[in-house]
C-alpha cells in the first residue's frame, strides 16, 4: 500500500470510531485483489478499534470498507481535491448493480474525507457482497466504482475482527481465510479442457464491442470507459470498410465514463464538438455499432430528440434522449442537426428492471454525456479538438455520411466475470 493510501486509512480509521487521536496500524494484513489493509488500534489506549481495507480508483477516489469491534460497518471515501465541511452531513444514494437504491448519509470527518455509516441489514450486506458495480449519487455528482472481490472482502474483515478480539493484535498475521480443497471429480464427470485443468468461469472471455469517434488528426478517439474496461489483450478499432488496428489506451475517467484512445496514423476527417449546448426538443442523431455481427456489420443510424437536460436522479452531466440505442452503441457520437457532436452515447434505461419495479415498460429512454464533461476530459488529457458553431441543419443521410469518416467500431476480448454496459 502506498504512503498516501496508508495515511488515508489511518486517518479514516481514527475518526470513524470517535477517537481524537490517530489510529495505529495496520496490524496483520488483508490482501484481497486491490483491497489492502489490516487491523487498527486506538493510538491513545492501544485497544483494538476496527479492521479496514481500501482500494484506489482511477478517478482519484480512495475507497475504504471498515468493520468495527462491535460489528458495525462503514464505508469511507477520500479525494485530495475535495473541500468538505467537517460535521456537515449530506445525503448519499447508493445503488448496487442497478438494483433498488439505498439512502444513507455521508459525514465529513476532514476536508478531504467522508465517512458513511452503513445500516446493518442483510439485504444491503448481501447486495454489497454480490455486486460488481456501485454508484454513489450526492450533491449533483455521480461516482462509479467497480467492486472487485467484495464477496471475499467482507468475510475476511469479519474474520479479522474475530481473530483480533480473541487473540489480540500482537498475534495478527495474514487474515486470509483458508481455501477449501477442491473435491476430486470422478473420471466420467465430463470433458476436461485441453490443458488438463478444470474449466473456470474466470478463464472464459467474450467479445466486447462498442463505438468511438475521432477527435484529433493524430488519431485520438473518445469512447466510454466501460467499453474498454475488463479488456484482456489488444483493443482493436476500425473505420467502416477498413482493417482493424491496435488502439492505445491514453487515459480514462471512471467517474464520467469516458476513455481516450489513440489509433496509429494521421486522419483528415475528425468529429467537431458543438460549441453551444443542445436544448430540450432539439433533434439528435445517434451513430454506433449495436449488436455487432447480429444486426449488421455496418454502423446504424437512429434519430430522436433531446428529452431532458439531465439524466437519472437529475444528474446534470447527462442528456436524456429518445434516439434508440442498443448494446454496442456505447461511446458513439450523439450528433446535432448540424452534424456536430452534442454528446457521447452512454447508456439506456434497463427496461426489464423498470418494468419489475413499476409495472410499465419504458420506451426510448437513453442517455448521453454532455459536451461540457467531454471537453473538460479532453482539456485535462491535453488533446486538441475542433469546435463548431455551425447553424445550418443537414439531412440525416448527410450527417451519417460525414460520420462514417470518424466513427469506429471498438472491440476486445473481455473476462467473462466482467459486466459490460455497452
Amino acid at each position: 500500500m502506498n504512503c498516501r493510501a496508508v495515511a488515508v486509512v489511518v486517518l479514516l480509521g481514527a475518526i470513524i470510531f470517535g477517537f481524537t487521536a490517530q489510529a495505529r496500524g495496520p496490524y496483520g494484513s488483508i490482501n484481497i485483489g486491490n483491497w489492502k489493509g489490516g487491523a487498527y488500534t486506538n493510538d491513545q489506549t492501544g485497544a483494538f478499534s476496527h479492521c479496514a481495507a481500501g482500494a484506489s480508483y482511477a478517478s482519484g477516489v480512495y475507497f475504504v470498507v471498515m468493520i468495527g469491534g462491535g460489528g458495525d460497518w462503514s464505508l469511507g471515501f477520500a479525494h485530495q481535491d475535495w473541500k468538505l465541511t467537517p460535521g456537515q452531513a449530506f445525503p448519499i444514494t447508493l445503488t448496487f448493480d442497478g438494483q433498488q437504491p439505498f439512502n444513507v448519509h455521508g459525514v465529513p470527518v476532514a476536508d478531504k474525507l467522508v465517512r458513511v455509516p452503513m445500516p446493518v441489514t442483510s439485504a444491503l450486506i448481501g447486495q454489497f457482497r454480490k455486486a460488481r458495480a456501485m454508484t454513489a449519487y450526492t450533491q449533483g455528482q455521480l461516482f462509479q466504482f467497480n467492486l472487485d472481490q467484495t464477496g471475499q472482502l467482507l468475510p475476511v474483515l469479519v474474520s479479522c475482527v474475530e481473530k483480533v478480539k480473541q487473540s489480540g493484535v500482537a498475534s495478527a498475521r495474514d487474515f486470509a481465510l483458508p481455501v477449501a480443497k477442491p473435491v476430486a471429480a470422478a473420471p466420467d464427470s465430463g470433458a476436461a479442457r485441453s490443458d488438463g485443468k478444470p474449466d473456470s468461469k474466470s478463464d472464459r472471455t467474450f467479445d466486447q464491442t462498442g463505438t468511438g469517434f475521432l477527435v484529433s488528426t493524430s488519431g485520438h478517439l473518445v469512447t466510454n470507459a466501460h467499453v474498454v474496461q475488463g479488456c484482456v489483450g489488444d483493443i482493436q478499432g476500425s473505420l467502416t470498410g477498413e482493417a482493424a488496428a491496435k488502439l492505445r489506451l491514453v487515459s480514462s475517467d471512471e467517474t464520467n465514463d469516458l476513455a481516450l484512445l489513440q489509433i496509429p496514423g494521421t486522419f483528415k476527417d475528425v468529429a467537431k464538438i458543438r460549441e453551444k449546448s443542445v436544448q430540450s426538443g432539439d433533434s439528435v442523431v445517434a451513430i454506433g455499432y449495436p449488436f455487432r455481427g447480429l444486426l449488421s456489420s455496418d454502423f446504424t443510424v437512429t434519430t430522436g430528440i433531446v428529452s431532458s437536460l439531465s439524466g437519472i436522479m437529475n444528474d446534470t452531466r447527462f442528456l436524456q434522449i429518445s434516439a434508440a440505442v442498443q448494446p454496442g452503441n456505447s461511446g458513439g457520437p450523439l450528433l446535432s442537426a448540424s452534424g456536430d457532436v452534442a454528446g457521447v452515447v452512454a447508456a439506456k434505461l434497463n427496461a426489464l428492471k423498470v418494468a419489475r419495479a413499476t409495472g410499465n415498460i419504458p420506451e426510448n429512454i437513453n442517455f448521453a454525456i454532455k459536451t461540457g464533461a467531454l471537453r473538460d476530459f479532453l482539456d485535462n488529457s491535453v488533446v486538441p479538438y475542433q469546435i463548431s458553431d455551425a447553424k445550418a441543419e443537414l439531412k440525416t443521410a448527410d450527417i451519417a455520411r460525414n460520420a462514417r469518416a470518424f466513427t469506429l467500431l471498438i472491440s476486445c476480448k473481455a473476462k467473462a466475470r466482467e459486466t459490460a454496459r455497452n
